[in-house]
């Protein structure tokens, strides 16, 4: 798309014009059916994720192998993350400004997420024998520093404290 001149892309109808030079007069259908099949795929595994996420946090019985009204809090978040999903599928914001910043805070969150995760698998007393190797560790603890160091130079960036050219 690059070699049509595609370079920057602020929305959904741009994503969808995008695809033109590739599918013709179907790219707004090809787009549109993406955009639905990775709806359907992605929905039911957010709210599943959710689903189990707070049951295991409130410590509910929380399986889709359960009936209903042997996991009312599991079946509950289910349905509150999908409906959430819906909610926000049905506001005035762009679609494509929403998945931006999603990647954003995503990106933002990992870093703490990585820092506990390396805590506990280079914890003997947490892991036992199965404690990451040095190896492991060189490189997990280099990955969290890398994401770290991205995180704040994006950070620094956006609140003006980027570096200039003059140095």
């Amino acid at each position: 798309m690059h070699t049509h001149g595609v370079t920057q892309i602020g929305t959904a109808e741009q994503a969808a014009e995008a695809l033109r030079p590739l599918a013709g007069p179907l790219a707004f259908f090809l787009f549109a059916l993406g955009i639905i099949g990775t709806g359907l795929l992605a929905v039911p595994v957010l709210a599943g994720s959710a689903a189990y996420a707070v049951a295991e946090i409130f410590g509910w019985e929380g399986s889709l192998e359960l009936p209903a009204r042997s996991a009312p809090g599991f079946y509950l978040t289910v349905g509150a993350a999908t409906l959430a999903g819906l909610g926000a599928a049905l506001t005035p914001l762009d679609p494509i400004r929403m998945l931006f910043w999603s990647a954003v805070v995503n990106g933002v969150v990992a870093v703490p997420l990585m820092v506990a995760m390396m805590v506990a698998v280079t914890s003997r007393t947490i892991m036992g024998k199965f404690a990451a190797s040095r190896a492991l560790m060189i490189g997990g603890w280099s990955a969290t520093m890398l994401m770290a160091v991205v995180v704040a130079a994006m950070l620094a960036t956006s609140v003006g404290l980027g570096f200039d050219d003059a140095g």
